[in-house]
């Protein structure tokens, strides 16, 4: 029973691979269910040793299947997506919430209210758009006056941010992050040496594409 335990905990955990990266509460409903479905499924053959493992497996594969083909045809096809996943419903508007979409949804004032102070809003008056999003998160959008300054409203040129790569992550090197970055082993061996540092003394190293470099190193090193 242990090692099918693992078996398919192991399976269950590349099932939820192949259907992506998302956390629960971003889930549609048709990958939530498929989920729920699969891990009860993924139940059977484990308590009940009658059962062999590719039959406990071929209904999970068919419904990973089936969610599959429901992806791509929703892909493809917007009546099949609101039909699956329903669509963006409107609870705030110009400061003021639309209660019959609020009754719609099941959505009722202290859970808008303390969703919106979630996003750092105190008060309603300062919304001018509140949106729950099909995957069940609230979107805010604060009037103009209320939302925080930008650097071209302060007249101020930003530049852009570059993406940092993460080159050795617990004194373990990636070399691929070293290669999309644009340095080398060479590179790394003289930064290293500049910073009077091994690579197993290192926690965490990132570097862009321009040299900029944050360099964390493990307490008792640093």
């Amino acid at each position: 029973m242990a090692v099918r335990t693992i078996l398919f905990f192991l399976i269950l955990i590349a099932i939820i691979r192949l259907m992506g990266k998302r956390q629960v509460g971003q889930m549609a409903p048709s990958e939530f269910v498929v989920a729920m479905l699969i891990a009860n499924l993924a139940v059977i053959p484990i308590e009940n040793s009658d059962f062999s493992i590719w039959s406990g497996l071929l209904p999970m594969v068919l419904v990973l299947a089936a969610e599959r083909i429901l992806s791509i045809l929703s892909y493809r096809s917007i009546r099949l997506r609101r039909l699956l996943c329903g669509k963006p419903v409107v609870l705030v508007e110009n400061g003021k919430p639309i209660l019959r979409n609020l009754r719609r949804t099941r959505v009722n004032l202290d859970e808008l209210s303390g969703q919106i102070r979630q996003q750092g809003i105190l008060e309603l008056s300062q919304v001018q758009y509140a949106i729950l999003e099909t995957n069940g998160c609230l979107a805010v959008i604060p009037f103009p006056h209320f939302s925080p300054a930008s650097a071209r409203d302060a007249g101020i040129e930003a530049s852009a941010q570059e993406l940092p790569y993460t080159v050795i992550s617990e004194g373990h090197l990636l070399e691929e992050n070293l290669i999309l970055a644009g340095k080398s082993k060479l590179w790394l061996e003289d930064y290293l040496r500049a910073k009077g540092c091994t690579q197993n003394q290192v926690l965490l190293l990132t570097v862009t594409q321009s040299g900029k470099t944050a360099l964390l190193l493990h307490e008792q090193c640093s």
